[in-house]
């Protein structure tokens, strides 16, 4: 029976067989993966962005963050901290909060309303983008409470018992939760990602250095997680490219809707190229891992001349 992960990469590679907006340059594979390579293993959780070194509340903050990790289509609504970006807003309050009153038990997020949300993020809801993200948080808060509650008594260290140092597993019992089924129809073929919750699994290793809740023995079967940003390094460095209406829509500031045909071929051609360009790596004796691949090139999104051009925009709760 084929696995969780391995239904991510055949679907992908079948949209990108197929695709009609976007394309990858095979040509330049072995030159950039052989750029990109040399930094592999810096990832690192922001200890002054994440609420890190607390035991069980720091899976308490992981499994939180994530479950609200989504909203970069509503970002440039966001009111964010000076000099940071969408996400590193949302994890920096966040962790104000854990540090102010410690982690919500699963009956408190339960319990949580958009205007809670708004609190805890310090946004102002007069802007109709900034109260639909607030309410969103809410039901993806709410939602992890009560899945918390109704599978595993409460306790934020049920599901990665549950997992048994699986991060296949714990993807699949992530996705259990609506916010966490990341699957789009892409004409007759359903296409996963679960960006979300392989991060989750990915930020817990992070977060515990490979012990603990964070130790998964399957941690190299993840893919990337399909979101906005690494197709966007993957675009500017030319290794994909999108057909001219979906260029001039993305460089207007267009949003993209979900589950469009566009939209999916974004993600799942991303997806597929790094899935190649880990398989070049390897070739080269690199052994660099999709995973890793994501943090370079998400990190590399950071820089100042990647932010200067318009990456797609998407209002979803996958990303």
């Amino acid at each position: 029976m084929e696995s969780l992960l391995e239904s991510v990469r055949y679907a992908c590679a079948r949209v990108s067989a197929g695709a009609r907006h976007v394309e990858f340059d095979c040509d330049v594979l072995p030159a950039y993966a052989a750029a990109l390579t040399p930094v592999a293993g810096l990832a690192a959780l922001d200890p002054d962005r994440h609420y890190l070194g607390h035991g069980a509340d720091t899976l308490a903050f992981i499994l939180t963050l994530d479950s609200v990790n989504f909203g970069s289509g509503y970002f440039p609504h966001l009111q964010k901290i000076p000099g940071l970006s969408g996400y590193f807003t949302v994890a920096s309050r966040l962790t104000e909060r854990f540090q102010a009153h410690g982690a919500f038990g699963a009956e408190d997020l339960a319990a949580l309303s958009p205007g809670d949300c708004a609190a805890i993020f310090r946004q102002d809801r007069q802007d109709p983008a900034r109260e639909e993200l607030m309410s969103l948080f809410a039901r993806a808060l709410n939602d992890l409470g009560r899945w918390l509650l109704d599978r595993f008594g409460g306790a934020f260290t049920g599901p990665v018992e549950a997992a048994s140092g699986s991060a296949e597993t714990l993807v699949g019992l992530l996705a259990e939760m609506q916010f966490f089924q990341d699957v789009e129809r892409y004409g007759s073929l359903d296409v996963p990602f679960y960006k979300r919750a392989q991060l989750t699994a990915a930020d817990l290793a992070l977060a515990f250095g490979g012990d603990s809740w964070g130790r998964f023995r399957d941690l190299d079967r993840l893919t990337i997680f399909a979101d906005n940003l690494v197709p966007h390094v993957l675009r500017v460095d030319g290794v994909l490219r999108y057909d001219e209406p979906l260029r001039e829509a993305v460089t207007a500031g267009a949003l993209i809707p979900a589950g469009s045909e566009e939209e999916i071929e974004i993600r799942a051609v991303a997806l597929h190229a790094v899935e190649l360009l880990a398989e070049t790596s390897r070739s080269n004796g690199l052994g660099v891992t999709p995973m890793e691949l994501d943090y370079m090139l998400w990190n590399r999104g950071q820089q100042p001349s990647f932010k200067a051009i318009p990456r797609h925009r998407t209002r979803t709760v996958f990303y």
